[in-house]
């Protein structure tokens, strides 16, 4: 179980959507209407995501965003009471909260996305300096793109100096600078994202490795590279490991996977945990979620993935 929870806060910084999730054999061709097989609605945003993620975890999460006054407000805040997330909210009456289109494919699970962010693509660097002693009391810190930049990065910055360690979930991919790089104790870009940082294929293992070298380089302390079904590697100036995936079941639907991963990581690496077995534990958090459908509703609880780790 948890330990002292309380004394390791995790603060996340990011975007909450309300997820228009369809099913359908294939994508629609540009002017043509398709039928599809169903329609989910639903918690989404990464930062949101990661937050449930972290506090079914058993994690003690506080996530800052930004929503609008509207319907789709009162289902992130039913969310994170649910899971037990606190948030930070700043209420944007000019704008609203975002929403996410996401294509999932009936035969695969796999997933196309289109996110408008709304309120939190405004949030600001003078929301994250607004929380200033909340981030820099952290002890794990993450974000992601979904928000402007200039805002993680602040936030990162807060939290260097607070010492807290600092996650950066680069996606969706980006252009990112150096100053913006040697900010991240942990990078964890999936294969798409690594190769969008480095230029870099990452089709193997071998290609996964030279990819992490070339973030590395940059100025990252850690590269982990999700690999889908093939796991993760984590890679960093000493060593590099590749944990294989920790399946729960048959593959319902991959939507969510990343930030299941990022929460359970985050989780593991405030209770003290070794880096290794905190990526293990991510990816039996992504691995448990993944056999059911959504994004927040399907991230486990602290007991089921302390089961499944327990049968490894």
């Amino acid at each position: 179980m948890p330990a002292n929870t309380a004394a390791n806060p995790i603060v996340i910084l990011g975007i909450f959507v309300a997820d228009t999730a369809y099913r359908a054999e294939r994508q629609p061709k540009m002017g043509e209407t398709i039928l599809g097989t169903s329609f989910v609605l639903g918690p989404g945003g990464k930062g949101s995501n990661q937050s449930v993620a972290a506090a079914m975890a058993g994690g003690d999460v506080t996530f800052i965003t930004r929503l609008g006054k509207d319907a789709f407000a009162d289902i992130a805040r039913a969310t994170w009471a649910k899971a037990g997330v606190k948030a930070s909210v700043t209420e944007d009456a000019e704008s609203y909260t975002g929403a996410a289109y996401i294509f999932i494919e009936n035969a695969t699970g796999n997933n196309a996305i289109i996110v408008a962010a709304g309120a939190a693509g405004r949030i600001s660097v003078a929301d994250v300096e607004d929380r200033a002693a909340m981030i820099g009391g952290a002890k794990v810190f993450i974000t992601q793109l979904e928000q402007p930049i200039p805002a993680a990065k602040r936030a990162l910055e807060i939290a260097r100096a607070g010492g807290a360690r600092t996650i950066l979930n680069p996606a969706p991919a980006a252009t990112l600078g150096d100053d913006i790089l040697a900010l991240c104790d942990f990078i964890t870009p999936n294969e798409s994202e690594t190769e969008s940082l480095t230029g870099l294929p990452v089709t193997t293992l071998a290609e996964a490795e030279r990819a992490a070298d070339a973030l590395l380089a940059r100025g990252v302390g850690a590269a982990i590279i999700t690999l889908g079904e093939k796991g993760a590697l984590y890679r960093d100036r000493s060593r590099s490991v590749h944990v294989p995936v920790i399946s729960a079941g048959a593959v319902v639907e991959t939507t969510g996977a990343g930030d299941a991963f990022n929460g359970g990581f985050a989780v593991a690496l405030s209770e003290g945990r070794d880096v290794v077995d905190a990526v293990r534990f991510g990816c039996a958090t992504a691995g448990i979620s993944v056999t059911r459908a959504g994004t927040a509703p399907a991230m486990p609880s602290r007991a089921e993935i302390d089961a499944l780790l327990a049968k490894l």
